[in-house]
């Protein structure tokens, strides 16, 4: 079997905690949606205790508040599930933790919660790298526990791509 197809059958996390440990960079993981699964995932690659900090379950506005910074002004706008708290979700995240990038979800996993504006299953992932904040727009069909590990999914892609790029 090729080093190709090893490393392309390789799990995700495993291919983040190499780019990290790598590039001598730290990350962590604010979730609401999620429920600490993203943390969870995270952790269950070989040393990643080399680098990643903390992570945060913010599920009520407070905690995003209190934990994360995420402005009262943002929240009672835009509301919980929006670009605007999960961009700085993510922001806050890696100021709290003192990482140098953080992936964060914010989004309605269902069954109930959902309105016409914001369905079950709508969830916005933010990513955070060296100050380079984008935020993904998502939507994930099924049940509560398919929409949160969608998102685990996505969300971790996301921080991969982030990763990858040369930006940093």
């Amino acid at each position: 079997m090729s080093s190709d197809r090893i490393m392309a059958e390789e799990p995700i996390e495993k291919k983040i905690t190499r780019i990290l440990i790598h590039r001598k960079m730290t990350v962590t993981a604010a979730e609401s949606c999620t429920g600490g699964l993203v943390a969870g995932t995270l952790v269950n690659a070989d040393g990643i205790s080399e680098v990643f900090k903390e992570s945060y379950v913010t599920y009520s506005n407070e905690a995003k508040h209190k934990l994360l910074g995420v402005k009262k002004e943002t929240l009672e706008k835009y509301g919980a599930v929006s670009r605007q708290t999960a961009a700085e979700m993510a922001e806050g995240a890696v100021r709290a933790a003192g990482a140098d990038a953080s992936v964060v979800t914010t989004g309605v996993a269902g069954p109930g919660g959902g309105t016409e504006e914001k369905p079950v299953g709508l969830v916005y992932i933010g990513c955070c790298v060296k100050g380079c904040t984008i935020v993904k727009r998502c939507f994930y069909g099924g049940d509560r526990q398919g929409v949160r590990h969608s998102a685990v999914k996505e969300a971790l892609e996301i921080l991969y791509c982030q990763l990858l790029a040369d930006k940093y």
